[in-house]
């Protein structure tokens, strides 16, 4: 099948390489020259494990091909995907002027045959029937609109579209029923559903799943506050908590909080929604401000430690993407506390194994602090180091060699990658989420 993939970002790109190493035909089409030009190439902008390997292997095989024209990519396609940011606005509300940008160019196009438009990016319900109208508006004819939530995980993405859990497509055609059904076949099977539904019903579902984990938790991170107050053990609490069935251990990890192109925006999205209907989404405005508390734990917890101010005091920061497995630095937690050590008047020194250089070019204040290109530099001389994600080289790292590097062995866990009694072992001053503190004796 003859498919175009309108933008290149994270969800466009694998979308379009995987379906391509599927057996389909794809064209890749985004308006940015230079990426282009590093697609055609075999290099990938971000970092996403295996991406670049699948892209690579499909354009040997000729199966993906790139453009920067709008009007040669979908020519032909029997299926067009819109993989287009969607940022949020000041309100909270999705910014729809990219895609409906295009959706506007789509309907000057001639369409001799019938054509899926596929709203793949994240959009708020009601998306479908807006693109359906600025295409008719513009002349389009011949076409459906369709809405294909994605349901990718950064750092697990390939896998993710290769082996889904499920695939949502919402549309009441049959004719686009029948087309996406061959499109997905090489993906789909008893154990892993394609459910065709309504497009309100597809709209909704990819909020509605991203607001439940947000909701998970934000539960984590208030239940670890009373952990610490009563003295409860937080991990022993997760283990009989993820035991039972009707809760599962995924997404009962307490922490500093949650980041990321997807759950802050999702969030507020689906808040702006049950406001323009006139509901109030009690559970989303509790999980945002759960998570704006947490952002400000380990800086509150180290004041307290050095006496109540961090002026001069040297913090190094591991960990600057959201999460571990990508470069993606959208909403990263460790930028908020980065921004609160400053203010309070620390020195930041900081690490992370892939997003150094998005920091440097989208952080406001990336001249302010350090940037280290190795974890143990980061911490030279630090009076204390703040883990921020949990990248498997920070479990591995020589406990003696982090203790020796730094002025004062203090270190503040956000995500518990460590285990108390391992440090109190190590020699180390030890705060983590949701477990007694480890002070070592003067």
């Amino acid at each position: 099948m003859r498919v175009a993939v309108v933008g290149t970002g994270y969800v466009g790109l694998v979308t379009g390489v995987c379906l391509a190493d599927a057996g389909h035909a794809v064209v890749c089409i985004d308006t940015d020259e230079a990426k282009i030009a590093e697609l055609k190439a075999g290099n990938t902008p971000i970092f996403e494990p295996g991406l670049e390997e699948v892209l690579q292997r499909t354009i040997s095989a000729g199966r993906v091909s790139f453009t920067t024209k709008l009007s040669e990519g979908v020519d032909g396609a029997a299926v067009v995907f819109l993989a287009l940011p969607t940022p949020p606005q000041d309100d909270g509300s999705a910014d729809l002027s990219y895609v409906l940008s295009v959706a506007k160019a789509l309907g000057t196009l001639d369409r001799p045959e019938f054509q899926i438009i596929v709203d793949k990016s994240t959009v708020p319900v009601g998306t479908s029937e807006k693109v359906t109208e600025v295409i008719r508006k513009e002349g389009g004819t011949n076409f459906t609109v369709v809405s294909n939530p994605e349901f990718l995980r950064e750092g697990f993405a390939v896998t993710d579209f290769m082996k889904p859990e499920r695939i949502v497509v919402g549309t009441d055609d049959e004719r686009a029923v029948q087309i996406m059904t061959s499109l997905y076949a090489p993906f789909v099977d008893d154990s892993r559903p394609l459910i065709i539904t309504d497009a309100p019903t597809a709209e909704l579902s990819k909020y509605a799943a991203n607001t439940f984990l947000v909701a998970k938790i934000s539960f984590m991170n208030e239940i670890a506050h009373i952990c610490e107050e009563t003295g409860a053990d937080i991990d022993t609490l997760r283990d009989i908590l993820g035991s039972d069935s009707r809760i599962g251990h995924r997404f009962l990890f307490p922490g500093i909080g949650y980041g990321g192109s997807c759950f802050p925006k999702d969030v507020r999205a689906l808040y702006y929604t049950s406001e323009y209907y006139g509901y109030e989404f009690k559970m989303l405005n509790a999980s945002l401000a759960v998570n704006a508390q947490q952002h400000a734990v380990p800086v509150e917890r180290l004041k307290e430690h050095f006496g109540g101010s961090l002026k001069g005091k040297k913090i190094g920061i591991w960990g600057l993407a959201f999460k571990p497995n990508t470069d993606d630095i959208r909403e990263a937690p460790a930028l908020t506390i980065i921004d609160m050590l400053l203010e309070e008047g620390a020195i930041v020194s900081a690490y992370d194994p892939e997003a150094i250089e998005n920091v440097k070019l989208h952080y406001s204040r990336a001249k302010e602090i350090t940037l280290s290109y190795h974890k143990y530099a980061a911490i030279e001389q630090a009076d204390a180091l703040i883990i921020a994600t949990e990248w498997q080289e920070f479990r591995e790292a020589d406990l003696e060699r982090v203790k020796t590097a730094m002025d004062k062995p203090v270190l503040f866990d956000g995500r518990n990658i460590f285990k108390s009694e391992d440090m109190r072992t190590a020699g180390f001053t030890y705060y983590s989420i949701g477990r007694r503190a480890v002070v070592q004796p003067n």
